[in-house]
Formats: structure tokens, C-alpha cells, sequence
């Protein structure tokens, strides 16, 4: 099956009341983790490629090249986007799309609202002529991503009727607002503001996304879903898992140097986490009716 835009499973799982995960790419072997468990769990799945991931595996060209060759390689027939994961610029997200990614994150949240409008507006403009799919934020996600660190202090909530404009004026596929959650491990009990979330939900009409979805109790998740989430992001779990494989594996074995014997540890924990998180989203076992949706929009 070819890489397909995020917008129609998106619209299927807030319409069906689940969840799709986005799922953080690292190195070939999360890419791997991740495209398997998709397959075995049946579920849509969203790959999320960050700016510094990106760096690290060699550029967005290789990226989707390895991702299409690994969907090849394992047969899989579940829908999958490439998505830009908190791109910075305009730059960024076109050479995203130029390089085959369906799907890119503008992110212009550190912006006033009314650049972060006009930004996120010609970011959509690019993307909806190719068939490529847009979120955006606003407001403040606590926490680490990459380079970018936002201190808690430094957060903020995102104001429902800001939220309203931006959505309205922008024409995203879906949206993050900032209303609680943070990337990387928790400090404390997770405090979303759902009611902040119900009345974003009710203005915007669009599928909401999670960010920070690592450490969240599954209450909290079927709550957001509830009210309007159609995508969580996840990295945190999954790196975590990952190194306490290869963690247990080097303190088992110290003198072990082959690294394909802690790498595939590492990815089959992986695996695991993402097949945990898609049942607990609820996306396992939507593949056919996500691919349905795709093929009548």
C-alpha cells in the first residue's frame, strides 16, 4: 500500500471514537519496531520524523526511501503517513513534501497568534496542492523536543477561541492544542484541561492531537479521545523500552560488541510498546475500515 496523508484516518478514528499513534522514528531499528507492529496490530499508523531525527538518519530522502523498502520488505498493508514532526519553517515543511512525506506539523506556537496564522496559512496552501496533510499548535508544550526545551513556567494553555481562528482561518487537517501534556517523562500526574479540550473540540470541529501521549493513565486517554483526540504522539515510551533492552542485554553480557545482539532486544521492546499503546488507543484492528475511508474521500 503507498504512504497516504493522515487527514482521512484522522476524520475515521474521531468519527469512530479511537485514536491513530504517532510514533516517533529514530534510527532503522524504531522503523522497523514500528512497521511491525502496525502490521500485527492491523492498525493505521503514523511515523513522526522530527527536524533532529531527521539529521541523525541522513535526511528526509532516506527516510522515505527506507520506510517504502521496509513496507515492502514486511508486505505491509496497513495505511501509513510520513508526517514532520514539529516542523520550524515554511523551508522545512517543503522539503519534507519534496522528499515524499504525506503529512507535515508547522509548528508556530512560539509565534503571536496572528504570525502563527499567516505562517501555518501558506504551509497548508503548499501542502493541500499536493494531497499532503497539515497540523498545527498553539499555545506551549512543556518539556524536551530535540533542542527545544520549554519550561514548565514557560507553558501555556491554549486559549479556545484563539483556537477557533486559527483553525477557521488556516484550514488544517488537525490540530494540537497545548493543554496540559508535555513531551518526555512526567513530573508528577499529568493534569490535562479537558474542559478547555471539550470546548476546542466543539468550536473547531477538527481531530485534536495529543501531544506528550508518554505516562498518560488510560483514563485520561479514552477521555481525550472522547472528546475529540484522533492522534497521540509517543517517543519517550519507546525510547525508554529501547534502552532498557540493550541496558539488560550489555549487563548480562558485558563483553558482547556485536550490536545487532542489544539492536534487536531493542527493537522487539520497541515493538511491544507500540503494540501496547495501539490497542490502549484503540486503533488495533481499523487497518480495512481506516483504508475504506481513504479510498471513498
Amino acid at each position: 500500500m503507498p504512504l497516504v496523508s493522515m487527514k482521512e484516518m484522522l476524520i475515521h478514528a474521531k468519527e469512530n471514537h479511537y485514536a491513530v499513534g504517532q510514533f516517533n522514528i529514530n534510527n532503522l531499528e524504531f522503523t522497523q519496531a514500528i512497521l511491525q507492529a502496525a502490521q500485527e496490530e492491523n492498525s493505521p499508523v503514523i511515523l513522526g520524523v522530527s527536524e533532529g531525527a531527521a539529521k541523525y538518519m541522513g535526511g528526509f530522502k532516506l527516510i522515505v526511501t527506507m520506510v517504502k523498502e521496509l513496507m515492502e520488505a514486511y508486505k505491509v498493508t496497513v495505511p501509513v503517513a510520513i508526517h514532520l514532526d514539529h516542523g520550524p519553517s515554511l523551508e522545512m515543511c517543503i522539503k519534507a513534501i519534496h522528499a515524499g512525506f504525506t503529512s507535515v506539523m508547522f509548528d508556530g506556537s512560539h509565534y503571536p497568534l496572528e504570525k502563527n496564522i499567516e505562517l501555518t496559512k501558506r504551509v497548508v496552501e503548499v501542502a493541500h496542492a499536493v494531497g499532503v496533510s497539515v497540523e498545527a499548535e498553539l499555545g506551549r508544550i512543556g518539556g524536551q523536543e530535540d533542542d527545544l526545551s520549554v519550561e514548565d513556567a514557560e507553558a501555556m494553555y491554549a486559549i479556545p477561541a484563539e483556537c477557533d481562528q486559527l483553525v477557521r482561518e488556516t484550514g488544517v487537517d488537525c490540530f494540537a492544542p497545548a493543554l496540559g501534556s508535555v513531551h518526555g517523562p512526567y513530573k508528577g500526574e499529568p493534569r490535562l484541561g479537558f474542559d478547555r479540550m471539550k470546548e476546542v473540540k466543539e468550536l473547531t470541529g477538527v481531530p485534536l492531537v495529543l501531544h506528550g501521549g508518554t505516562g498518560i493513565p488510560t483514563k485520561d486517554i479514552q477521555r481525550a479521545i472522547s472528546l475529540g483526540t484522533a492522534k497521540i504522539n509517543v517517543n519517550t515510551e519507546s525510547q525508554i523500552s529501547a534502552t532498557k533492552a540493550v541496558r539488560e542485554v550489555l549487563s548480562a553480557k558485558p563483553k558482547e560488541y556485536d550490536p545487532r545482539k542489544f539492536l534487536g532486544p531493542a527493537r522487539e521492546a520497541i515493538k511491544d510498546t507500540v503494540k501496547g499503546k495501539m490497542r490502549e488507543f484503540g486503533s488495533s484492528g481499523k487497518a480495512q475500515q481506516a483504508e475504506a475511508c481513504l479510498v471513498t474521500n
